[in-house]
């Protein structure tokens, strides 16, 4: 069967093509209209193909493994680059958050390319740039060139952090939509898992080269198979394109015309709201209310500490006292198994037990672990079963970010903002996290130096006691309501905790 992989805006056409028959478009010859498929039209409706969703999720989610991957491979690889450019260690925290920044600039570039080409053609660019970032940084003969291609990298992470979880909550019904999102980020940890087992293989051999370029591959294939998923039937109706809307929503919902079209209406509510992005922040208050709740919510999970764990992981277990570096990475490799092990509790519990009751628990156990490293770096780690504690709360605490704040946060942030401001708000979001996330990368080591372990960990764990009152007093709980009624209710200025059940 063939498949229309995208609609005219998708592909950098003039986005205000319109119809000129039924089922037809400008830019499609007869031929074409006449060989479409049930992705581009209304027939077949007499049969139920397997829901497109369960292709869509897999293949947007090679996005996650990518972002996933270049997180992790640092972690082995620069013990290696610091050896071989004898870097420094502001060298070192210069190469780690080099990423960071480049992802922020790539969130801000995502919400215009996701807004004027759509979601589908801004992943596919995302996957460009990180075959460009990921051969680049295979290749650097200098720390100079490796920084920058780092930075490249991070623009692609930041571009498919922004638009996947975007993508897949406009795609998703909302019966399932948190453990399909929450789905991303489990290939987001299978991705870390796969870049810390690359590191501990490639560790004996000291190859840092085929560590840094092992995502090439993986990038080509996004880009490949991204030619051949539908564009969003929000964005297209965004673009007054509502004949192709009608299509993709006919295939994502098995053919029930019925729910396609109760989906469309209540879109179609969403597209009256005055204005968009940057004037719609400007203007509307209740609109601005969800972009700070954004930002608040990104900067809640990058101050956890658990951004500190996945970069400085072997640092911290020679910390803990295992002193080999083989035994440092399969430490770490053995950490990025528990975390991809854990996400599945956030899948199967997300549209059950619900957004706030998972935040509770992560950022309680989170908190404790913390505070329990910072006791046993302040009597020492050389005491009796000191370093098997450590180990034990590092575990603790990778499993509770791994179950709540790692899936809840990005789920939350793609279901919390109004259709016409979603590129804005999520771009603003997605940029806290990053700069967020910098802001860990790039002080830790100076942190551990200037205030000691102790006192940096006890830092963290404060932080995560704060979190605990914040989710209380303002999240909403989003599980099983559409998108549509929490815009209307959050447009209609309810407060911020109650605009989802």
């Amino acid at each position: 069967m063939r498949v229309h992989p995208a609609g005219a805006g998708d592909i950098g056409i003039d986005s205000n093509t319109q119809s000129v028959g039924k089922g037809k478009t400008m830019y499609q010859s007869d031929s074409e209209a006449s060989a479409m498929t049930p992705l581009d039209v209304p027939a077949g409706q007499h049969r139920k193909p397997l829901p497109i969703i369960y292709i869509v999720g897999p293949i947007a989610a090679l996005a996650g493994l990518l972002f996933g991957m270049d997180i992790g491979v640092i972690s082995g690889a620069l013990p290696l680059i610091a050896e071989a450019f004898h870097a420094s260690d502001l060298v070192q925290e210069m190469i780690v958050s080099a990423m960071m920044a480049g992802a922020a600039v790539g969130a801000i570039g995502g919400g215009w390319l996701s807004h004027r080409f759509g979601r589908r053609v801004t992943l596919l660019i995302s996957g460009l740039v990180f075959v460009v970032g990921a051969v680049g940084c295979a290749v650097a003969m200098s720390t100079t060139t490796l920084i920058v291609m780092r930075g490249l990298l991070g623009v692609a992470v930041g571009i498919s952090s922004y638009i996947a979880p975007i993508y897949l909550s406009e795609m998703s019904p909302e019966r399932n939509r948190g453990a399909l999102i929450a789905c991303y980020q489990l290939s987001i940890m299978i991705g870390i898992l796969l870049a810390y087992l690359i590191g501990a293989g490639l560790s004996y051999s000291g190859n840092w080269r085929m560590m840094l370029g092992s995502m090439a591959p993986l990038a080509a294939i996004l880009v490949v198979t991204m030619f051949f998923l539908p564009t969003s039937p929000r964005w297209l109706m965004s673009k007054k394109r509502d004949d192709e809307a009608r299509a993709v929503l006919l295939r994502l919902r098995e053919n029930d015309p019925v729910v396609a079209e109760a989906e469309m209406a209540a879109i179609r509510v969403s597209l009256q709201v005055e204005g968009n992005g940057f004037r719609l922040f400007r203007t509307n208050p209740n609109f601005r209310r969800s972009t700070y709740l954004g930002m608040l919510l990104q900067f809640m999970q990058q101050f956890t500490g658990a951004n500190v764990i996945l970069y400085y992981a072997p640092k911290i277990l020679g910390l803990a006292g295992i002193a080999t570096g083989a035994n440092r990475m399969w430490g770490t490799v053995a950490i990025g198994a528990l975390m991809v092990l854990a996400t599945f509790i956030a899948i199967h519990q997300v549209d059950r037990l619900g957004r706030k009751p998972l935040l509770y628990i992560g950022y309680s156990v989170m908190g404790l672990c913390m505070l329990g490293m910072a006791a046993l770096f302040h009597v020492g780690l050389g005491h009796g079963h000191s370093a098997g504690v450590a180990i034990a709360l590092l575990v603790a605490f990778v499993i509770a970010y791994a179950m709540s704040a790692a899936p809840v946060v990005w789920i939350l942030c793609s279901e919390i903002q109004p259709l016409n401001g979603r590129d804005f708000g999520v771009s603003c979001s997605t940029v806290t996290n990053w700069v967020s996330n910098f802001v860990v990368g790039a002080t830790f080591l100076s942190l551990l130096t200037a205030l000691g372990s102790g006192q940096t960990f006890a830092l963290y764990a404060v932080l995560n006691f704060l979190f605990i009152g914040l989710v209380w007093r303002l999240l909403p709980e989003t599980k099983g309501v559409t998108l549509e009624n929490i815009e209307r209710k959050l447009m209609a200025g309810v407060r911020l905790r109650d605009i989802g059940i």
